[in-house]
């Protein structure tokens, strides 16, 4: 279920080549941001599996790279309604690909720290640099039941529940507001 939280996080983002020049630590590179709206839905609260598909394929498109991620940084506010949405939006666009051994690992910060509300997509971000940086997921923390509205096994996706060791080198991030 949704829980509040409270948080803040700073990250100082910059073009990739004056980081290098000037010398700075790079801690992980973002390759594209994308915004967009939900457009008419059945309510301020409840989001677009077609919005949110869009969204993560543009977000590859613009940058030309194959919609494909070791891991997904879900919005996963807890929700009946929207997480079986942003799951089947994940799948269409990162898990149809893939192999059904191998489906895509899903989590959220919000299960450990809460909904941040406006904090929420940067703390995310930050989780996803940690993971980059020390080639970890971590479980999702409290999770004992999967929500009966998601078919993980059908959407190829998984929702890691020990901690892995293993190399990564690209996360998505999903990041929404109220109407899109």
């Amino acid at each position: 279920g949704y829980g509040r939280g409270e948080g803040c996080s700073g990250v100082v983002l910059m073009p990739l080549s004056k980081a290098q020049k000037q010398g700075f630590p790079i801690r992980a590179v973002i390759r594209n941001s994308v915004a967009n709206q939900d457009g008419k839905t059945n309510g301020i609260t409840v989001p677009s599996a077609a919005a949110q598909s869009a969204a993560i394929e543009k977000a590859y498109a613009q940058v030309g790279l194959t919609p494909y991620a070791d891991y997904v940084e879900a919005h996963g506010t807890g929700t009946t309604v929207g997480d079986p949405i942003e799951a089947k939006a994940i799948a269409k666009v990162l898990g149809a690909g893939r192999q059904s051994d191998s489906p895509l690992p899903i989590g959220s910060l919000k299960a450990n720290i809460g909904h941040t509300e406006s904090a929420a997509g940067l703390t995310g971000l930050v989780k996803a640099v940690l993971m980059l940086e020390n080639n970890m997921i971590p479980p999702q923390v409290n999770y004992e039941k999967p929500n009966p509205e998601i078919d993980l096994d059908a959407l190829n996706l998984r929702i890691p529940i020990s901690l892995e060791n293993k190399p990564l080198k690209r996360i998505s991030v999903n990041s929404f507001g109220y109407g899109g």
